[in-house]
């Protein structure tokens, strides 16, 4: 089973890594600064909680569930996969410290919610285990982007 952001391990361990982040931290690829990176971490949460809405522009197959699964759950994410406008609208004026409070509040207010919204905008009706893989998937591939 895939590492999920249910596991409070996995999530303590990831917001361990959100604490270490300086504002020295470069990205390895792409044009996040490390306070965009975590804008963009953090707006992808509001999303999931519907606090942020995001419109749909990701081919329909991806919605086919057993593309979903693959894409979710067993390949990695890739560098440069196509972002949604909204998640990426915070990005250039971002404070590192302003968005890491946020992304440890907004992780903790997470695990008390019974449920995340039915459908992303790219995979469509997901599980709140598909969420939770997905979302764990997210925050690591970005703080490899930072080598942390």
């Amino acid at each position: 089973m895939a590492t999920t952001i249910w596991d409070e391990g996995a999530r303590n361990a990831l917001l361990t890594r959100v604490w270490a982040l300086t504002p020295e931290h470069t990205a390895k690829w792409g044009t996040f600064s490390v306070g965009g990176m975590l804008a963009h971490l953090n707006d992808a949460t509001r999303m999931a909680t519907g606090e942020l809405a995001v419109n749909a522009k990701a081919p329909s197959f991806f919605q086919w569930a057993p593309v979903r699964y693959l894409l979710i759950h067993t390949l990695p994410m890739p560098k440069g996969a196509p972002t949604a406008p909204e998640l990426l609208a915070r990005t250039s004026t971002a404070e590192l410290a302003s968005e890491q409070q946020s992304f440890a509040t907004l992780i903790d207010g997470l695990t008390r919610r019974e449920a995340l919204v039915p459908a992303h905008p790219a995979f469509g009706t997901m599980t709140r285990e598909d969420w939770g893989v997905l979302m764990h998937k997210h925050i690591d591939h970005h703080l490899r982007q930072f080598g942390a």
